[in-house]
């Protein structure tokens, strides 16, 4: 009996030393990887730039004649501008650096005669005659090239002039959703420094951390003339600045700490295109860039195996590549299962409520390399779109979103408002 019992002891210690090693078997070793997210953005400083011109032939703007342009601005941005005094050598119309206010103290905008923030330039490269129809162009060149100077009642050679705002009516108008429209009118008609206006531009400045990126994209006082405003001031040609101009205007946005899901199965466990908000944190991700909320509602869900909110140790947020500076980037080092599938999301830092997430079935944790083809651009559906970098009510640029109760939808390409970059020209995922 004392045998048989020893042998049934035996048994069982063999059968479950045996069925632990089959155990073991079964589930192979967690790999390690790591994803990278990155903002390769290559950012531009101005949001919107153009120019303006004369129904004409030539196109200039005459005594009595109006040109309008619109545009959108967030709260502390500006718009400046520069048009040619015609009948001078080398002078020019623009606002006072950084440019018209658009909205006042208290967020609301700005809107009727702003000719007082309008003054008169000297460019410093022409020798000033009498202003007038004998005007020569282009004059005698200065011995000495001179800075950018304002023109206040006289210039240095003693020719008195009015006020800029006595020879040009400027007119904001608010058509509401962050657009306004400026009219300038040639109201010079009659007085002493009667004359027409050239074609011009245009340009408006992103705002980062409460700093215009480009404050003097047109000009500097006190410093000498450059990027092209010489062509103006003295031709009216406006070719060489609104080229410059045009390759300083873009896209600028910063990218939200990053969620990362690691998760089995083959449902996102956060959104679904074509379906409303969830209300679990995704409003507060794409809105406000905040995905803790989210992240701890992720990791109360069956099947989500980790959750990781990712922010970008100098800056918090991601940046995008500033004047040849790399952008922000994140990582983290991940514990895989075979079959495990991984989710991001990062808010378009100035947007309403735009947010990239991975696609179709996210990312197989057992891809390698780059794999940011699986990340697209969404709209939420929760606040109403304006313009990207230029919304009075988007959160990061100091506003507060309208509510809107849509579903989910990918952001087409161009959109209302301008056409982006490729998503994988924005954000970059990696894993290895």
């Amino acid at each position: 009996m004392k045998k048989n019992m020893t042998r049934m002891v035996a048994v069982v210690s063999l059968m479950t030393f045996t069925a632990s090693c089959n155990k073991g078997d079964d589930m192979p070793p967690a790999q390690s990887r790591t994803i990278t997210i990155e903002n390769v953005l290559d950012s531009k400083p101005l949001v919107e730039s153009g120019s303006f011109k004369g129904s004409g032939i030539p196109p200039v703007i005459l005594p009595g004649q109006s040109v309008s342009f619109s545009f959108y601005a967030a709260k502390n941005q500006r718009l400046t501008f520069a048009t040619m005094y015609g009948w001078s050598n080398d002078l020019f119309f623009a606002p006072e650096n950084p440019g018209i206010q658009l909205y006042d103290g208290s967020g609301n905008p700005v809107t009727g005669d702003v000719s007082a923030q309008i003054k008169l330039w000297d460019n410093g490269t022409r020798i000033n005659q009498a202003p007038g129809a004998a005007v020569m162009h282009p004059g005698t060149a200065e011995a000495s090239v001179k800075n950018v100077k304002e023109v206040n009642g006289m210039d240095d050679y003693g020719h008195t002039y009015l006020a800029a705002s006595q020879l040009m009516q400027v007119v904001l108008n608010y058509e509401g959703n962050s657009k306004f429209t400026l009219t300038i009118k040639n109201s010079s008609g009659g007085t002493v420094n009667e004359t027409p206006f050239s074609p011009g531009v245009w340009a408006v400045s992103y705002v980062a951390g409460g700093n215009l990126l480009l404050p003097e994209p047109v000009y500097s006082a006190g410093k000498l003339s450059m990027n092209g405003l010489t062509n103006i001031a003295e031709m009216g040609d406006i070719t060489p600045l609104s080229n410059y101009l045009t390759q300083q205007t873009g896209i600028f946005t910063p990218l939200s700490p990053v969620l990362v899901v690691v998760y089995e199965g083959a449902v996102n466990p956060f959104y679904k295109v074509g379906e409303s908000d969830r209300g679990e944190g995704l409003k507060e991700l794409a809105q406000k860039g905040n995905a803790d909320i989210l992240a701890a509602a992720l990791k109360t869900k069956p099947g989500v195996r980790n959750v990781y909110v990712l922010k970008d140790a100098a800056n918090t947020v991601l940046l995008p590549k500033i004047n040849g500076a790399m952008g922000g980037k994140v990582s983290q080092q991940l514990s895989l299962l075979p079959g495990d599938r991984i989710a991001l999301a990062t808010m378009y830092g100035f947007s309403n409520d735009w947010f990239f997430a991975t696609t179709g079935n996210d990312i197989d944790g057992a891809q390698n390399g780059n794999v940011s083809a699986s990340v697209g651009l969404f709209d939420n559906g929760t606040a109403i779109s304006q313009y990207p970098g230029a919304g009075i009510t988007q959160a990061n640029l100091a506003g507060t979103p309208l509510a809107e109760s849509k579903n989910i939808q990918a952001v087409p390409n161009p959109n209302a408002y301008n056409t982006l970059p490729s998503v994988a020209g924005i954000v970059e995922v990696t894993l290895q």
